[in-house]
């Protein structure tokens, strides 16, 4: 799947495009057991948008239920709850306030420090150069939004492997990220779409 390209419909949007796309991502996956752990690393990252309320059991009930319809119930795991199929109008979480805790760099936020934990855990191999390739991206697009002068390759080389503690160096010859060019040209598009709204 072309993660650079691909502007699918976000299913649930109050969850965003980074989450869309770690879930789709994480039905790749050959492993069972990997992918479990996986969907285990989303719900916790959908879990801190709303941390006060992460312990509650009818709370992560419901997260289970989002991930399912995220996934378009596709997604092959031992789900720990029991997965209730929702329409449209369900299919809407209540919206999430921003976690509390500290953030180490603000300009990419808790998805990023989240899931390059997770990659910090994986084996060398294909699944986790996909999902580097995907944190990558989005990191630059985080960098992009605060200032178009920070969002090289080499600012995100470096954040990823201090993120990693150097597990996770990025080769150009595995990792290919999106380019500034095609960044720069999809935050014009959606700048004028923003325009012809108002």
């Amino acid at each position: 799947m072309d993660y650079n390209t691909k502007r699918e419909k976000l299913i649930m949007p109050e969850y965003g495009r980074g989450i869309q796309q770690m879930v789709e991502h994480c039905k790749t996956i050959a492993d069972k057991g990997e992918r479990m752990r996986c969907a285990r690393t989303i719900i916790g990252t959908m879990a801190n948008m709303a941390e006060q309320t992460a312990d509650r059991e009818d709370f992560q009930k419901k997260l289970w239920n989002h991930l399912a319809a995220m996934a378009q119930y596709e997604l092959d795991i031992d789900y720990p709850v029991e997965i209730e199929r929702m329409d449209d109008e369900d299919a809407r979480p209540d919206q999430l306030p921003y976690p509390q805790h500290r953030i180490k760099k603000r300009n990419y936020g808790a998805i990023v420090e989240q899931f390059t934990e997770h990659l910090a855990t994986m084996e060398e191999g294909q699944q986790r150069d996909e999902l580097t390739v995907l944190v990558a991206n989005h990191m630059k697009r985080d960098l992009s939004n605060w200032s178009t002068d920070s969002m090289s390759d080499d600012k995100v080389a470096d954040d990823m492997a201090h993120y990693t503690d150097g597990k996770i160096q990025l080769d150009p010859m595995r990792h290919h990220l999106i380019s500034d060019g095609e960044l720069l040209s999809t935050r014009v598009s959606t700048s004028v779409k923003k325009k012809k709204k108002k």
